[in-house]
């Protein structure tokens, strides 16, 4: 079971999201050691009573390493709809789809574009899906969510962010001008023993994946992440439900602060802007683990 919690007049309601039911996948390491992904999530929707739910959506397909995240445009709410809903389905479409996957090839671009071509809610989101198979980390990515991975608490990759100018992100949705899964960008992930033809390295255990939509990417820096990393993984091991409650605190509290020095504050000058402090946004947090099988 996957828990999601969020926050209501400041308590904690825990709630079940989606998970999937099949074997695990398997492939090819380089120390014969075969590898899984250990997810927990936390999701933090902003305060507004007529979406309780907010606009993210995400999910964790644990026995096939995959974790998902989409966020609603919220453009669309001057239109009275609800773009949450687009995220949500697109996220359940996600999972049917990876069930549809052959076992130990997903095809992350395939699962994105059937997911999409199911979808028929109005609105408009951002996608990111990540799976691990054998010891490869493979990613779709469209828009502004996105994810980090860490080794030894510092920063190895971070995903580039997709925008058609500044705070209008690449997404999909069931309008003309709307963009299609073919602009995302799908990868291997890390540097070590690559080819010329995909950017790929081996994933090591221990190494922590960071995924978020923009309520954490645009109020929190990957330094701040290495900090708490620094304070919450010990030789004891890692918890990510506990993990990605703790980041996605501080996204809130940095979102609330009008005079943090932010991403997002950051980019609004870099646009030419005038903005300081956070963005106050709904924030999904997903930290993967990854771990030897024999790992609990």
């Amino acid at each position: 079971m996957i828990v999601k919690r969020r926050r209501i007049e400041g308590t904690l309601e825990v709630s079940t999201a989606v998970t999937s039911g099949l074997a695990n996948l398997h492939g090819a390491n380089s120390s014969n050691k075969s590898l899984k992904m250990v997810s927990g999530a936390f999701y933090l929707p902003k305060d507004n009573e007529k979406k309780p739910q907010g606009e993210d959506a995400h999910f964790i397909c644990s026995e096939e390493h995959t974790i998902g995240l989409a966020d609603g445009v919220g453009g669309w709410a001057k239109d009275g709809v609800d773009a949450g809903e687009y995220a949500r389905e697109l996220m359940n479409n996600s999972v049917i789809a990876i069930h549809n996957e052959p076992k130990g090839a997903i095809d992350l671009k395939r699962v994105l574009t059937e997911a999409y071509s199911n979808t028929k809610a109005e609105g408009s989101s951002t996608a990111c899906i990540i799976t691990l198979t054998g010891n490869w980390v493979h990613a779709v990515n469209l828009g502004d969510s996105g994810f980090m991975v860490f080794r030894d608490k510092k920063l190895r990759y971070q995903s580039p962010v997709q925008q058609h100018k500044f705070n209008v992100p690449y997404q999909l949705g069931n309008y003309e001008s709307s963009d299609r899964p073919a602009s995302a960008k799908a990868k291997y992930l890390y540097s070590q023993n690559f080819d010329s033809q995909e950017l790929k390295v081996a994933v090591e255990p221990g190494d922590i994946i960071v995924a978020g939509t923009d309520g954490l990417l645009d109020n929190m820096y990957a330094t701040e992440i290495e900090e708490i990393l620094k304070q919450y993984v010990t030789i004891e091991g890692v918890q990510p439900q506990q993990l990605s409650w703790t980041i996605a605190e501080l996204a809130l509290y940095n979102s609330l602060d009008k005079y943090a020095h932010t991403p997002f504050a950051e980019a609004s000058r870099l646009a030419g802007k005038r903005r300081r402090g956070g963005k106050i946004d709904d924030i999904t947090v997903i930290v993967g683990h990854i771990v030897t099988e024999n790992q609990v």
